[in-house]
């Protein structure tokens, strides 16, 4: 057989050789398509857009910026209409903090820049803050001028004298990181109140988290997360910041008779559960709940059924005791000590799986953390120890 060239034998084996077809796209609108396509195939996926958030995946806070900024480009609907068959650029983009972008920049937030060296990788995020940016900003964002700043005046007047004359010091935050309403803080050289506190709920990991009213010195005030707050006091190493103020020598935990111009702190609270745990159910005349509160009571359980510290039940409110010019860390801490021995040990699942011991129950009759509360009162609580054989809390001092 003679030799034949390739055109000779393609035709021999008839075999109808078509020219290839140049891509009529530039480099940059194929790149625009291939990151739509990411955010197509998660939409196939998932049966939903991509969200942001904190809580989502990388990959999934990515999809959402990319699509957020093909939706404010231009070109997009043109170019990317005949793919976009779940109509996905035809949503609203979510608010960005950057300044309008023109057409190239879009680009580069995307990664789909003309240049040779450009960077696409999907796992690299772009104009996607970086968690402790989004952190750092939350904490410190939202701050308004506070209306009705003139009632907590003489709250922050009371504070700064008394710093000033070491009736109120400061102790470190870490060394006590609770939060409740009520509390004084110094975070970026300002002092900050907790004035109200939202519904709180139990996070993926299990912490408390809630919103919270804080009111700052100079008369703002900014609407921000429990958690949000903590992470703030201990990241704040301005001077003295980051720190709690307190009273040096508090006096009695609270008075019989609230005066006209005392500041009422919150209330004791007992609550007994409805719970269909055996452990709970077998005790449960016995199995109560102590806990204190600058707030409403009823707010605070509201969400108690799906609450692992209140046992993932409803809970009922069998005693209440109003207390003023209280320090509420330090009477926990009494009832800790003085029913510690009676903690109830049991381990529950919350909605997430996860094992919580739940604090603050105690087995111990009602009419005992009654008797308590009135020795906390005339203030010989410090001499009392409860005997769990007996049932009955016994005078050390006799």
């Amino acid at each position: 057989m003679a030799d034949m060239n390739d055109d000779e034998l393609l035709d021999a084996l008839g075999v109808e050789a078509a020219p290839l077809k140049s891509s009529s796209r530039t480099p940059r609108e194929e790149r625009i398509i291939a990151g739509f396509e990411d955010i197509l195939r998660f939409h196939q996926t998932h049966g939903r857009t991509p969200q942001h958030g904190e809580e989502r995946d990388i990959f999934e806070r990515l999809y959402a910026v990319r699509l957020d900024q093909l939706r404010r480009l231009p070109e997009a609907q043109a170019l990317l209409g005949a793919l976009d068959g779940p109509g996905l650029l035809s949503g609203s983009a979510a608010p960005v903090d950057a300044d309008e972008l023109d057409e190239d920049a879009l680009l580069a937030e995307l990664g789909i820049g003309d240049g040779p060296d450009d960077e696409s990788d999907i796992t690299v995020l772009r104009h996607v803050r970086s968690r402790a940016a989004i952190k750092a900003a939350e904490e410190i964002a939202g701050r308004n001028p506070c209306e009705d700043f003139e009632r907590f005046k003489p709250l922050f007047d009371e504070v700064e004298a008394g710093l000033k004359q070491k009736s109120w010091v400061t102790k470190p935050f870490g060394k006590d990181a609770s939060i409740e309403v009520g509390d004084f803080f110094i975070l970026s050289g300002l002092l900050a109140y907790v004035a109200e506190m939202g519904d709180t709920y139990r996070t993926p990991n299990a912490e408390t988290n809630g919103r919270l009213r804080v009111i700052y010195s100079n008369e703002t005030e900014s609407d921000l997360l429990l958690r949000s707050l903590q992470r703030a006091l201990y990241k704040d190493s301005d001077g003295r910041a980051g720190s709690r103020i307190i009273k040096a020598d508090i006096g009695p935990l609270f008075g019989g008779i609230a005066e006209s111009d005392d500041i009422e702190s919150g209330t004791i609270y007992v609550l007994r559960s409805l719970s269909s745990h055996p452990v709970v159910a077998e005790h449960r005349e016995l199995i109560h709940k102590i806990g204190v509160t600058g707030g409403k009571v009823e707010t605070r359980i509201a969400a108690a059924a799906k609450d692992a510290t209140y046992l993932l039940a409803d809970v009922e409110v069998v005693a209440t005791y109003k207390l003023h010019n209280l320090n509420r860390t330090r009477l926990e801490n009494i009832f800790h000590r003085l029913f510690g021995a009676s903690q109830l040990d049991v381990t529950i699942e919350d909605r997430f799986g996860y094992p919580v011991k739940p604090k603050e129950w105690f087995l111990v009759p009602l009419h005992v953390i009654d008797e308590a509360v009135q020795h906390i009162l005339d203030g010989s609580i410090t001499r009392m120890v409860y005997d769990p054989s007996s049932a009955r809390l016994i005078d050390m001092g006799e």
